[in-house]
């Protein structure tokens, strides 16, 4: 299955993009997404408060993924 991953704030700043596509395996979960996004990009510091939507729900690590689903990858902000 494809899925496209929507990178923002400075992980797509680190990154050097804001979308990626991968291919997974059928029914592939959140967590390993997670995974290849962090042995792809293995020197940068992923912090573990991201927050995550599937097709602008939010998501949990655990959550199965379909062909075609968007992964938004949030990290924590704050300022003032």
């Amino acid at each position: 299955m494809r899925i496209v991953v929507k990178l923002f704030a400075n992980i797509a700043e680190r990154a050097g993009t804001r979308q990626v596509e991968l291919e997974l395996r059928d029914g592939a979960t959140v967590g390993e997404v997670l995974e290849v996004l962090r042995q792809r990009w293995s020197k940068m510091t992923w912090n573990n408060g991201l927050m995550l939507a599937v097709n602008r729900e939010y998501a949990d690590a655990a959550r199965a993924l379909r062909d075609g689903d968007e992964l938004a990858v949030i990290p924590p902000v704050s300022g003032g």
